[in-house]
């Protein structure tokens, strides 16, 4: 690498997985042309990369909040531009992770843009799902399973019921953000998942009925401290 140039990440190398981030370069030469890249690599070993190319200021510095990027996986003003049009290796495959207790490492890399294999320079921005204090508690009852994530605090919350049905399995990461952000979510599975059904076009339903034979239960072990009424909802991503 080059020992002059650097990336940094503002104001943190660590933030949540949702939260802004200004990427800058320094120590590069007066308008030098040079390809930025991220990528970073899921629980199941899917490659997601994005790339763009910008020209450097007089001083040899990029910051890419200001900055408009001349073309690749995006171009203009896009401060977060690296991180939100990164895509997978594998066409139509989406971000997983096993759970939500681990952080998503991104690699940012600054390359010459006239070509070549070795980065200029290079650091990792790692971001996390979860907030200090909050909690994460794997569900097993009666039929239902999931994940139910209350925010730190003593409550009440409001409710939050979301349901990933594309693939089956289970999904956290937006329940844990919602958490973040002060709603109890139950990340609820139905199938593809444990115990459950390897497939079922209509889980889904067998899902909606166990939460309201056991909603009572629910309500009192696992929803107790949630407010009640017009504050609860459903997320449903098909």
């Amino acid at each position: 690498m080059n020992t002059r140039a650097r990336v940094q990440v503002l104001p943190s190398r660590r933030c949540l997985f949702d939260e802004p981030v200004r990427v800058q370069v320094d120590g590069l030469a007066p308008r030098q042309r040079v390809l930025m890249r991220a990528q970073m690599v899921d629980d199941r070993g899917v490659r997601f990369t994005s790339a763009a190319t910008y020209e450097a200021e007089d001083c040899g510095a990029v910051d890419l909040g200001t900055m408009p990027a001349l073309g690749g996986s995006y171009a203009g003003v896009e401060p977060m531009g690296l991180f939100w049009s990164m895509k997978a290796d594998t066409p139509h495959t989406k971000l997983w992770k096993k759970d939500a207790l681990g952080s998503c490492a991104v690699d940012i890399e600054v390359f010459p843009a006239c070509g070549g294999d070795r980065a200029l320079a290079g650091v990792t921005n790692e971001r996390a799902f979860m907030v200090e204090g909050a909690r994460r508690l794997p569900i097993k009852l009666g039929r239902i399973r999931g994940t139910l994530f209350v925010p730190p605090g003593p409550g009440p919350f409001p409710g939050i019921l979301d349901l990933y049905t594309l693939g089956g399995g289970l999904s956290e990461l937006r329940g844990s953000l919602l958490a973040n952000k002060g709603f109890v979510v139950l990340c609820l599975a139905y199938y593809k998942y444990d115990d459950l059904p390897k497939t079922g076009l209509c889980c889904v339903f067998g899902a909606f009925t166990s939460v309201t034979d056991v909603r009572s239960d629910l309500i009192s072990q696992i929803l107790q401290n949630t407010a009640e009424g017009e504050n609860n909802g459903l997320l449903l991503q098909i």
